[in-house]
């Protein structure tokens, strides 16, 4: 299953030239992004991409290489950004106890101090935490 022609017109004013700094052509973004996607849906290995993608390295290396030069953050915040326009997207943010933990000490009442000092480059101490900890 490859990009349909619609995604890969947003996709690809994203994506960088496809003449690299050194070096001959890059093979066709198009390709590389299919075998990326297949070898992620799949689960296959690297080295066992179907032969009709090109070769297993030159993809890899450019998954590496985009994600090093934040070429994917970019396509993924445009994208995100675009949808969002467009309101294809419905914002639900959830918040559960079992994934958002908590010191032990977070329950206890805790009284802020300021340093006495005149920079104040060092955040405020509570002072009854050294107390609790004692315990």
């Amino acid at each position: 299953m490859s990009l349909a022609d619609a995604q890969w017109a947003r996709i690809e004013p994203l994506l960088p030239d496809r003449a690299p700094r050194r070096g001959g052509r890059w093979r066709d973004h198009r390709q590389v992004i299919d075998a990326i996607a297949f070898k992620y849906r799949t689960g296959t290995p690297w080295m066992d991409l179907p032969d009709h993608f090109g070769s297993w390295k030159g993809a890899h290396n450019r998954l590496r290489m985009w994600a090093a030069d934040g070429t994917w953050a970019k396509v993924f915040t445009a994208l995100l950004a675009q949808a969002d326009a467009q309101g294809d997207l419905d914002w639900v943010i959830t918040v559960d106890s079992t994934i958002v933990r908590a010191h032990r000490l977070a329950g206890r009442p805790c009284s802020w101090t300021l340093p006495r000092r005149t920079d104040y480059h060092d955040p405020p101490r509570c002072t009854k935490v050294a107390q609790y900890a004692g315990q």
